[in-house]
């Protein structure tokens, strides 16, 4: 079982995620699309979520099975439906991942007042280290705008160069609930 002390090869979770957590519903359930090793379904659990970690192959997850809050399932999210119901989730990341088909599918599923949280690459980036090697799997610059779901209440969008030389496009925004801020509170990077 996953303990603060026994982190799995954590690897640091992107600022990104971490400077807009705070928006999700406290306690909130977390979708974690492509999790991959659970960097930021570590980080979750730690800070009080409950997470549905999904990636096609989720052996990597090892280390957090039987966690508290924590639902592990190995879906091909590109070779089958998708598997949620509406409003089912307070948030969903998804970090160095891109498949268009699914934004449709993010929207619906966010819960009134649900963040969502994205950081992926650029084609930019396959200029400057060769991956991600298809054109499906990273963005043109400003391609994401068209994806932007009518009606979502945008609180930020980066596309450019990271400190780490990466070309990264990072997108934040929220389904508007019935208890509306009066604006996100951006914190710092």
């Amino acid at each position: 079982m996953f303990t603060p002390g026994s982190c799995p090869a954590m690897i640091t979770p992107s600022r990104w995620v971490t400077r807009f957590a705070p928006l999700i519903r406290p306690r909130g359930h977390v979708l974690d699309v492509a999790c991959g090793a659970g960097r930021h379904t570590a980080w979750f659990l730690l800070n009080g979520f409950s997470v549905t970690a999904v990636d096609v192959d989720v052996r990597a997850m090892e280390p957090l099975v039987g966690t508290p809050g924590l639902t592990v399932e190995a879906r091909d999210l590109e070779g089958e439906e998708w598997p949620w119901e509406a409003e089912r989730f307070d948030a969903i990341v998804v970090t160095n991942y891109l498949f268009r088909d699914h934004f449709e599918h993010y929207w619906r599923s966010l819960r009134e007042g649900g963040i969502f949280i994205m950081e992926t690459f650029l084609r930019a980036n396959r200029d400057i280290w060769g991956r991600p090697a298809r054109d499906a799997h990273s963005w043109a610059e400003n391609e994401i705008l068209g994806f932007i779901p009518a009606g979502a209440r945008l609180v930020a969008l980066e596309q450019g160069i990271t400190s780490r030389n990466l070309a990264m496009c990072r997108l934040a925004y929220a389904k508007p609930s019935r208890a509306e801020p009066l604006a996100y509170p951006l914190g710092t990077e």
